[in-house]
């Protein structure tokens, strides 16, 4: 076999490969016993049929098509590592030359990666915010986790700002009822904005038994977009009771004996989950700016999967209506236009990040150990509620270990960058951000010793700043 590699453009190669007719004889003998299993020949046991009575039976074409559609895929594969081309997608063949018993020839255009030159990054420079911290913050968290503490009262008043609600809902459109837009017995938290515009405006003053009507724009389902008349009828109101913030509650909510030792605790907490925050901001930043000084071409047809697949994730929740999408993008002040623009806009950003990250981890020579790939996919299964044994399964039959493989990757690349930026703060001062992207001495592992604790508020977790680095950019590239 005889292959050639021509470069089109910085991002785009076709590989024209010849193949003599002999090196496809293990391509035939497979498509002889394929196509005898196929066809019923009298005097012959199924699969058992000589290849010249085969052909002679049904003709060669269909052994010629059989071949070729196996061999092509192949010896494109071999091409690619013998030509040690990297390519990124899916190729697109086209058969140049068939000479029955004497040669095949192919061609195949395929995206590849651009060759990137890395600049000098000794004087890469960012500034971040200050961590402030304010005593109402502290505050403010101590009364979410009294309101986790908190027992519902029923209240013989009108509803106010605050207070939960239960609640019958019910909607129409043009006179006709909507089916989705009815309930009974809804629960809601006034002021919560969990449900439609303008609801919280018509609960607030209503007695208990006594029905509202307003009218509001539906933002999903087969309506969105339109204006909706919609009746609430209040059926109970109660509002919240926190306990007294004092040292009984600091032992009742938490390991502490006094209120003080609580806030103490929840200042100290607020105040890592600002560095952490402090360190992912420095971390975009070194981003954007390694990004300003390097030229990243775009493969064109990686671009476009990138772009179908965001806007495959947006129109999802609307059962794949692109009309429904849109009115509701309209009814929430979007425009669709600026909405395709800005789609087009992160998908260039992300497909521009993953080539340049895996140009520096080329460059730095950074690998994944099985522990970083395991911490990682532990990650990943948590924030889609799913156990990690399963998380592998899925990720496996959907060709996706590899892409989280690449995105560990890149988050440790980025990590050495931050590590050898100068980052400083509002205030002037140099900040020490090897906590949470460890030390020159480290394996590129971000250290976030943040990672996985409760925030202040004892809820959720904080997301580590540098082993998470390149889970913006979901992945796009074949491996």
């Amino acid at each position: 076999m005889k292959s050639t590699v021509e470069q089109l453009s910085p991002t785009r190669v076709k590989i024209n490969v010849e193949v003599p007719f002999d090196e496809l004889k293990p391509n035939f003998d497979r498509a002889y016993r394929k196509i005898a299993q196929q066809v019923r020949i009298p005097g012959f046991r199924p699969g058992k049929a000589p290849a010249r009575v085969l052909e002679s039976r049904i003709g060669r074409a269909p052994v010629l098509d059989e071949v070729i559609n196996e061999a092509i895929p192949a010896k494109y594969l071999e091409a690619v590592r013998s030509g040690e081309v990297r390519t990124l997608g899916q190729p697109e063949f086209e058969v140049t030359k068939l000479e029955d018993r004497e040669v095949l020839e192919f061609s195949a255009e395929v995206d590849v990666r651009p060759e990137i030159t890395l600049p000098d990054l000794d004087d890469l420079t960012v500034s971040v915010d200050d961590v402030e911290l304010d005593e109402s913050e502290v505050d403010e968290q101590l009364d979410q986790l009294r309101a986790r503490f908190g027992t519902l009262t029923g209240v013989d008043r009108p509803a106010e700002n605050g207070d939960f609600v239960s609640i019958d809902l019910s909607a129409t459109v043009d006179g006709e009822e909507v089916p989705d837009a009815s309930t009974t017995g809804l629960s809601y938290e006034i002021g919560s904005g969990q449900l439609v515009e303008g609801i919280d405006e018509a609960i607030i003053g209503a007695s208990e038994g006594e029905t509202k009507t307003f009218t509001t724009k539906l933002v999903a389902g087969e309506h969105a977009g339109k204006d909706a008349e919609v009746t609430v009828k209040v059926n109970s109101i109660k509002q919240r009771e926190l306990p007294e913030a004092d040292d009984e509650f600091a032992q009742l909510a938490s390991e502490f004996d006094t209120l003080d030792e609580l806030k103490a605790d929840l200042r100290e907490r607020l105040l890592r989950m600002k560095r952490v925050q402090q360190g992912v901001q420095a971390r975009d930043k070194v981003l954007d700016e390694l990004l300003s000084r390097v030229e990243v071409p775009i493969p064109e047809k990686v671009l476009e999967g990138e772009i179908a697949n965001r806007k495959h994730d947006a129109i999802h929740p609307f059962d794949h209506d692109e009309e429904a999408f849109k009115r509701s993008l309209e009814a929430q002040g979007g425009n669709p236009e600026e909405w395709e623009n800005e789609v087009r806009e992160e998908a260039e950003k992300s497909v521009r990040t993953q080539l340049l990250l895996d140009a520096v981890a080329d460059v730095r020579d950074v690998s994944v150990n099985d522990s970083e790939l395991t911490e990682r996919i532990i990650y990943q299964a948590q924030r889609f509620g799913m156990n990690p044994d399963e998380y592998v399964q899925r990720a496996q039959e959907a060709g996706q270990l590899g892409a989280i493989y690449a995105d560990v990757r890149r988050g440790k690349a980025l990590a050495e960058v931050v590590r050898q930026a100068t980052v400083t703060d509002a205030s002037g001062e140099t900040l020490d951000l090897s906590e949470l992207f460890g030390t020159e001495d480290d394996t590129g592992q971000a250290a976030d010793s943040a990672s996985n604790e409760d925030t202040a508020s004892g809820e959720g977790s904080t997301e580590d700043g540098a082993s998470q680095a390149a889970d913006e950019a979901a992945s796009t590239t074949d491996r």
